[in-house]
């Protein structure tokens, strides 16, 4: 059983800039609850109850999201707002959230290297808080992956199919589809050109992760950008074993992006009018 869950949060969010000047960009709230809190919520149906957050500098307000606010829960302690805090006061109690400083930035693959000391010798699960994903009757994302990693013991990418013109923004996987949408990898490549993209499935924020990660990643020289690409350390996992791709059912939104976001807002407003 998988019980923990990564979160890389120490970005600096520039694309939202001014913002994200003090603000964490995971802390940018879609209706009425930030990006992070969404994941947690996602962790959280997939039976995990062990937040690990990588942070950064600046990123205090991630820590008090997850705490209790006495003064706030008095003054609206018995008035018709007390509600509006159910939800968080939930996750709170349910999960231990646990915090390390990711002191340079140096990747994905480094920030969950640097995670390593808060998840230990086990499985783990690791969510992009800025790719929102909403998934459907067969459950959340995370909650589709662990029965699968349930069934194989292995790590697995979250895919979705993308414009060919856009597999320059995004990890890109080739393989042999085993079932119905997953895949066995064989090739992966960080934001490759159009024109040399061997899918056009691509790699998005949801991944369950093997103990042993942490060991290749440790041994991945910087790759694309400079920066340690767990791409490149799945790769090498792959290519000792077997790492899996699963298309996910339900849809994602990349709120990293303006237009992401603004169409996550909308399509969650919609949603939260017909309930």
């Amino acid at each position: 059983m998988i019980k923990k869950c990564l979160f890389p949060a120490a970005g600096y969010g520039t694309r939202f800039l001014p913002a994200t000047k003090a603000m964490p960009k995971e802390m940018l709230p879609v209706l009425t609850k930030p990006l992070i809190q969404y994941g947690v919520e996602e962790a959280v149906e997939a039976g995990m109850h062990t937040m690990a957050i990588v942070t950064g500098r600046g990123k205090r307000a991630l820590e008090d999201h997850f705490d209790v606010s006495y003064e706030l829960e008095h003054q609206i302690k018995g008035s018709d707002k007390e509600h509006y805090l159910t939800e968080i006061r939930s996750l709170i109690d349910q999960c231990t959230f646990s915090y390390t400083r990711q002191n340079e930035m140096k990747g994905l693959g480094h920030a969950i290297l640097t995670g390593e000391t808060l998840i230990g010798n086990e499985p783990f699960a690791v969510i992009l808080a800025d790719d929102l994903c909403d998934g459907n009757s067969d459950g959340g994302v995370l909650s589709q992956m662990v029965e699968l990693f349930n069934k194989y013991k292995c790590s697995i990418v979250a895919i979705e199919e993308i414009d060919p013109s856009h597999t320059n923004r995004y990890g890109i996987i080739e393989g042999k589809e085993i079932e119905d949408g997953v895949y066995m990898i064989s090739n992966m490549v960080e934001k490759p050109d159009p024109a040399n993209a061997p899918s056009n499935l691509a790699i998005i924020g949801r991944y369950i992760l093997t103990p042993d990660i942490f060991g290749i990643i440790e041994n991945t020289p910087a790759g694309k950008g400079g920066e340690i690409q767990i791409t490149d350390a799945l790769m090498t996992q792959a290519q000792k074993g077997m790492v899996l791709a699963y298309k996910f059912k339900g849809k994602r939104f990349d709120c990293g992006s303006v237009e992401g976001f603004v169409e996550a807002t909308n399509y969650f407003y919609e949603k939260s009018t017909e309930q």
